[in-house]
């Protein structure tokens, strides 16, 4: 497997493809949320096997450092092979390369003790999507700390 972070157009249309199979299609999540206009200023995580697009992830960083981590989706011939937790482990991997100070997701109701578990903390409920319940979670990302 292969694991890309970037925000190249081809990248994107892969990533968005992905999408379209979990939330759409699978969740019935109507698509004009998940194209929302975010997709150009943020970075993606795509994982491929040879040719099989496999899963991905949306990070958006504003100038501040707060960054939000959104559109995680493991097609479903690859679900339960630990690919979900790989895509989360690059992504904050990822926020703290280009500084961001905090990561916020809006997550599945029922996937919050999964994110509990890379250290997310649960803030609240939020809005309801389609016949999903929202969770608004947040990872504080430490400073460096640099031996002088």
């Amino acid at each position: 497997m292969k694991v890309i972070v970037g925000n190249n157009p081809e990248l994107i249309l892969k990533a968005q493809s992905i999408r379209h199979q979990v939330f759409v299609v699978e969740q019935q999540i109507p698509q004009t949320l998940d194209l929302d206009g975010l997709d150009l200023k943020s970075h993606h995580v795509l994982v491929t096997d040879a040719d099989n697009l496999v899963a991905t992830a949306r990070l958006y960083i504003d100038d501040n450092g707060h960054a939000i981590m959104a559109r995680v989706a493991v097609l479903q011939a690859y679900r339960g092979l630990g690919i979900a937790s790989k895509v989360v482990s690059t992504v904050l991997e990822h926020a703290r390369q280009q500084c961001a100070k905090v990561i916020e997701i809006h997550a599945h109701q029922y996937l919050r003790h999964y994110y509990e578990r890379f250290g997310f903390d649960f803030i609240r409920e939020v809005e309801i999507v389609g016949e999903h319940q929202l969770i608004e979670m947040r990872y504080d990302i430490a400073p460096s700390t640099h031996i002088q």
